[in-house]
């Protein structure tokens, strides 16, 4: 008996020390056995809603397609610099009104669809033939669908194999920079018509990895596009995005191994990731702006002053001493600093309850109970949501305005917001191309209510002001323009700006090539382990 249990306690060691040894790697299913996989497993705040890139305008989708799919133009590394992408060159006609792209040649989509002129045209054909509920960001930033009136782009054409053609109906001084936004990467048509409504579940374009897997609120799975027409790309055999909501469990699962590279880390957090041997911290450049909309259309805040009184009674520099914690500055503007054309003129409100309540007693406001509704996942421009929004109730109560907090699934919330069925509402913005007509016309305009104007914010002044700077090419008469609107949207008050922050990632000491992307939308071609 003493020796068969001696020989199955040796079994059960050599069983358990094996099954550990396979933990720590990650092997190759091919052929050759000893080859480890290059596996990144990337932990963040929430789920994609969808994965078309042209039907969606939340980050944590953009962020996975921005790796599948690809643009006509690109940015750089870590600018809004526009360098080849899809397109190898590109010609501006005199007028501003006809746009000639050469393409890359020899390119394939993952499903074998030949990349060319004609699949382009079929992108284009197909936003244009839509509407702002099916692809919003469209609509902000080209003005309308074919037909309507305040439509950019009037026709785009093949000319042979290679090339594109893309004619305007009227010069638009950023549309370039708008090109390169992710949710204007180029699909396969083959699998649009092969998919149909279900392609935002079965995604297809040009970029280094293909789509593999989707469980809902678990991960997303990409693998290596082996036939990716950039040589050497990417360096990754897969990818896998984790949605892990809370901060602090997203950067124990970093510490324990669970996943290689975290977002949303706690500002709180930095040190002790920098004192850590075997981590790393990327701090991702700042491009952004967290705010509180006023859903101007609703009461009480279809009232100026009712507006202008939330401003002053809100200690932002508290919010962001308390919850950024050196990562952020204070907000006084609609769009980051960094961009050309901010309104640095423009005076804060600063924080004076007395000052709330003499705006509320001049006001409509009748006491009544506001819904204040809270973001229910961090994101770059605000890292916790509910806390913030129990500062802000804590001092809206403080000058006489109860608010009851609110809260839904991250698609909900963004969906019923972007109908104007909040009162007030937590959100922010990071810019898609270091434009300020990306800020102030996608965000402010009338335009874009319905898309992404949540607080249905409409003025006659900032409408011509912003439309003009569209048309207008000489940079510097543009940020006059701009810096005249946001005097307006100050007096107006539909927003609370609260910050403009510097997010933060962290990731094991081993990971390398990581270039964290001001856009917040992130490659992952280039990323190796040690």
């Amino acid at each position: 008996m003493k020796k068969k249990s001696f020989v199955f306690v040796l079994l059960l060691i050599l069983v358990l020390s094996t099954a550990l040894a396979a933990c720590g790697e990650k092997k190759d299913s091919g052929s050759d056995g000893d080859k480890k996989e290059k596996v990144l497993v990337f932990g963040r705040g929430a789920d994609s809603v969808k994965l078309d890139p042209a039907a969606v305008t939340d980050g944590e989708s953009l962020n996975v397609t921005k790796n599948i799919f690809e643009t006509l133009i690109n940015f750089g590394e870590q600018n809004t610099d526009l360098v080849p992408g899809l397109a190898s060159k590109w010609e501006t006609s005199k007028n501003g009104l006809e746009y000639t792209f050469e393409l890359q040649k020899g390119v394939k989509f993952q499903d074998g669809t030949d990349f060319n002129a004609e699949a382009v045209v079929k992108n284009f054909e197909r936003w244009m033939n839509g509407n702002a509920e099916k692809f919003p960001y469209f609509q902000s930033m080209f003005g309308g669908f074919k037909g309507d009136k305040n439509a950019v782009i009037k026709e785009v054409k093949a000319n042979g194999e290679d090339k594109v053609i893309i004619t305007l109906n009227y010069p638009q001084a950023p549309f370039l920079k708008n090109l390169a936004m992710t949710p204007f990467a180029i699909a396969s048509p083959t699998a649009l018509e092969k998919e149909g409504k279900n392609f935002e579940k079965k995604p297809v374009g040009t970029g280094p990895f293909t789509f593999v897997e989707w469980k809902r609120n678990d991960s997303i799975t990409l693998k290596k596009n082996e036939d990716y027409w950039q040589k050497g790309l990417p360096k990754l055999d897969k990818v896998i995005f984790r949605s892990i909501p809370d901060n602090s469990a997203r950067l124990n699962a970093l510490t324990s191994g669970e996943i290689d590279l975290a977002d949303g880390i706690n500002p709180s957090d930095a040190k002790m990731i920098e004192d850590n041997p075997n981590l790393q911290l990327f701090k991702r450049p700042s491009l952004n702006v967290g705010y509180l909309g006023l859903t101007v259309t609703r009461k009480p805040f279809d009232d100026k002053k009712v507006r202008q009184a939330v401003n002053y009674a809100i200690d932002k520099q508290a919010i962001v001493d308390t919850f950024y914690e050196g990562q952020a500055d204070v907000a006084k503007n609609p769009m980051p600093p960094v961009i050309k054309g901010f309104n640095d003129s423009v005076e804060d409100y600063k924080y004076d309850p007395e000052k709330a309540k003499k705006l509320l007693a001049e006001s409509d406001y009748k006491g009544e109970t506001i819904e204040l509704w809270a973001m229910p996942v961090p994101r770059p421009y605000m890292p916790d949501g509910q806390k913030i929004a129990e500062a802000i109730q804590k001092n809206l109560e403080d000058v006489g305005m109860k608010s009851k907090i609110v809260n839904y699934e991250w698609g909900t919330y963004l969906d019923k917001a972007s109908k104007g069925e909040a009162d007030a509402f937590l959100l922010g913005w990071t810019g898609d191309n270091g434009d300020a007509d990306n800020f102030l016309y996608t965000l402010l305009d009338e335009d874009n209510i319905g898309s992404n104007n949540y607080t249905f914010f409409k003025n006659a002044e900032t409408h011509k002001l912003l439309k003009e700077a569209q048309k207008e090419v000489d940079e510097e008469k543009r940020a006059k323009l701009y810096e005249k609107a946001q005097e307006i949207i100050h007096e107006e008050a539909p927003w609370v700006a609260i910050a403009y922050s510097t997010p933060l990632l962290a990731g094991k000491k081993e990971i390398t090539g990581f270039k964290a992307h001001p856009t917040g939308s992130d490659r992952f071609d280039t990323i190796d382990f040690k």
